[in-house]
């Protein structure tokens, strides 16, 4: 049985024990299963970008700049390179570099990996690679916290930050300056010589280099095999409305259009438009506690 949404602001114990058995029952006769993997995803995993998490490793910077949340910081606009380059070296190390695989991620990787499966995903944090999951099943359109580029987009080169990243957190004391004291630590652009930038998506200076070509083709490819020979599933993973031109909006053409399983998993913002799409499944709660009941086919707590 499929739900195309729910009744009510939030689903109820018995609406969200219906979806998850009708999730499980999908996936377990799926030939193929297309995640998307979005920032709900990662929070979900434990790698908030608000309170605790957040207040613990940024005092420095939100008494200074008055900053709320690790998003909303990543568009402030700093004085200098300096400052930039203390806050985003930070920030890069806490999301990137120091946090493992995280649970979640390990369990979805787990239950696909025997199964024919791919993974478009909006997240720079490197989860999904952490977890085990194939680089050739893994398509990260938005970039990746571990690697720079030239931020005037110059030329295609891309670039580890880690030593660089390293080496400011050395001088700032892990964040416990808001500038760099040495300039020198400043990453700048091997052909321009001006400021580098983290690969993150933000406008047209994105770089699209032979490896992100690659990974886009194969997942045009993967994609389109699975449309061939049918048994696609489709779960899309705490994906919202920052970029829903890249996972929600075409995951609900693909599955309205081939009369595909469309499983939607978010804490807010699950509900599928049974109009559009025939076969949708709902899921509205924390993601690392659905997901597992939809892995078991269990209630969900």
């Amino acid at each position: 049985m499929v739900l195309s949404g729910f009744s009510g602001p939030r689903q109820s114990e018995s609406e969200l024990a219906e979806a998850v058995a009708a999730a499980h029952e999908a996936l377990e006769g799926a030939s193929h299963i297309l995640i998307g993997g979005g920032a709900g995803l990662s929070t979900a995993a434990g790698l908030t970008y608000f309170g605790e998490r957040f207040n613990s490793h940024f005092k420095n910077f939100i008494d200074y700049y008055g900053m709320t949340d690790m998003y909303s910081a990543g568009f402030y606009p700093f004085p200098d390179e300096e400052s930039k380059w203390a806050y985003w070296a930070e920030h890069i190390w806490i999301n990137r570099y120091n946090p493992p695989a995280q649970p979640l991620y390990e369990q979805l990787y787990d239950y696909l990996r025997t199964r024919d499966h791919f993974v478009l995903t909006t997240n720079v944090d490197a989860q999904f690679a952490k977890a085990g999951f194939s680089k050739s099943r893994v398509f990260a359109t938005q970039g990746d916290y571990g690697i720079m580029q030239c931020q005037n987009g110059c030329h295609d080169g891309l670039y580890s930050n880690k030593e660089a990243v390293d080496a400011i957190r050395l001088d700032t004391r892990g964040g416990q300056r808001v500038r760099i004291s040495d300039s020198a630590l400043v990453p700048r652009c091997p052909k321009c010589s001006g400021p580098m930038a983290p690969w993150l998506r933000s406008d047209d200076t994105f770089v699209e280099d032979d490896d992100w070509r690659a990974a886009r083709d194969r997942y045009a490819k993967w994609l389109e095999s699975a449309l061939t020979s049918g048994g696609l599933v489709l779960v899309e993973m705490g994906v919202g409305f920052n970029t829903p031109g890249i996972i929600r909006f075409p995951f609900e053409r693909i599955a309205a259009e081939g009369g595909y399983v469309l499983v939607r998993m978010n804490f807010d913002s699950a509900s599928i438009d049974a109009s559009g799409v025939a076969h949708g499944i709902a899921i509205q709660g924390d993601i690392a506690r659905t997901w597992p009941c939809v892995v078991e086919g269990c209630v969900a707590p």
